[in-house]
């Protein structure tokens, strides 16, 4: 294969800072924020529930019939915003006079990708599609950095498998905290509360990386509520993929076409050049046009017998998937990962690469690569589990006989 260096568009997607930003509020003045699809006006009497607890801004000044406020609740008003009874005079397109309620935004929680979208370290929308994230990378990981738009209210359920939920920076309300001591500052104000619930904490450490080999998302403990969240969203069950044997990528709630490669590396690898370079050498090629890229450090735990937990392994994880459909489905895939496989053949260990594995999952074929794979692991620890188990039966005859020959 010939590996030509091209500048390509798709760089900022493999840009080292990672920006995650929130994509509901609560505002007053988004229309989908109401149970009648609207902003209130005039001649409507507006409704927050009493009990419910909400954070709401409002961005320019409103006449209204009516406003019943909850017990507990802010409204942050900005300039030259406010509230006015409504004078009686006719207003067009407002003579409903309906109630209009606040929605309930309780169930936006954090562990759902679809509330998520990655921006560039610009603040600019991502160019969609070429680079993706498993999905328990679709939610902030360790290390990402936060955003909540300007002028923007919100509430997020924060609950979570583990106590506390890492990141380095949060940005809110225009302003970006990155030290424990500044966030640790804003949880004691009056706003957190109302905009944060749920039993996780979320904690600003204002670190990066430190591998260049790359670091794990962190979020495999909550991969259970992502992938609940993320099939309640398209009606509760993964698509049926157009291939046999289809494979399940670490860090991804459903199965998929396509291909994926496992990576062992030295202390010479750096995550982010490499990225950069399969962007550049084969993602930019024009007879990949309609492949997908995911590419990041994961954990793979290990077991003795299949059972017993013995270590965690990272690995670097390559997820390729493409628009290709029927018995093409994969195809595309499959063949930028045999180039990927090549040019680690070839210039491995200068990458930093010390092995290599590919499994594929195409609409005409399956991986029998990956059955011998599991294949040879399960024996070995069959194998392994068998002598074990000698050695302990030898044992206990050795401390046997010793003991009745005293």
């Amino acid at each position: 294969t010939d590996w030509v260096t091209l500048v390509s568009l798709l760089l900022p997607a493999a840009a080292t800072a990672v920006y995650k930003q929130w994509i509901p509020d609560t505002n007053f003045e988004t229309g989908s924020n109401w149970d009648k699809g609207r902003v209130p006006c005039a001649s409507d009497v507006v409704h927050f529930e009493k009990n419910k607890v909400v954070s709401v801004f409002v961005r320019s000044p409103h006449a209204l019939t009516d406003m019943y406020l909850p017990l507990n609740g802010e409204l942050v008003l900005a300039s030259g915003a406010g509230f006015t009874a409504f004078d009686g005079s006719w207003d067009p397109g407002c003579d409903s006079g309906a109630t209009v309620r606040f929605a309930d935004v309780e169930h936006h929680a954090w562990f759902d990708p679809t509330l998520w979208q990655a921006v560039s370290p610009g603040r600019e929308l991502e160019p969609g599609g070429r680079i993706f994230s498993v999905d328990e990378e679709r939610v902030p990981c360790h290390y990402d950095d936060v955003i909540f738009q300007p002028e923007t209210s919100f509430r997020v359920n924060v609950d979570s498998s583990r106590r506390v939920i890492h990141l380095r920076s949060i940005s809110l309300m225009g302003q970006e905290l990155s030290s424990p001591e500044a966030w640790a500052s804003y949880l004691r104000g009056p706003s957190a509360p109302l905009q944060f619930h749920g039993n996780g904490t979320l904690q600003v450490t204002g670190t990066s990386c430190p591998d260049k080999s790359g670091c794990a998302c962190g979020n495999t403990p909550d991969g259970h509520r992502i992938c609940t969240a993320l099939l309640g969203a398209s009606g509760r069950q993964c698509p049926v993929p157009a291939c046999r044997s289809p494979l399940q990528p670490l860090g991804h709630c459903c199965r998929v076409c396509g291909a994926t490669i496992s990576l062992d590396f030295t202390p010479d690898f750096d995550l982010q050049k490499y990225r950069d370079r399969l962007v550049q050498a084969l993602l930019s090629q024009p007879k990949y046009a309609g492949v997908r890229m995911a590419i990041s450090k994961v954990h793979k735990a290990r077991t003795f017998l299949g059972v017993i937990p013995r270590s965690s392994t990272p690995f670097i994880q390559i997820v390729l998937i493409d628009d290709e459909v029927g018995a093409q489905t994969g195809t595309a895939a499959e063949q930028m990962a045999a180039d990927i496989m090549e040019d680690i053949a070839q210039h491995g260990e200068a990458l930093g690469i010390s092995s290599g594995e590919m499994e594929v999952a195409t609409g005409s074929t399956f991986s029998g690569q990956a059955e011998s794979h599991a294949l040879s692991r399960i024996t070995v620890e069959i194998v392994l589990g068998l002598l074990f188990g000698l050695l302990l039966l030898g044992g206990i005859l050795f401390l046997y006989r010793k003991a009745n020959l005293r």
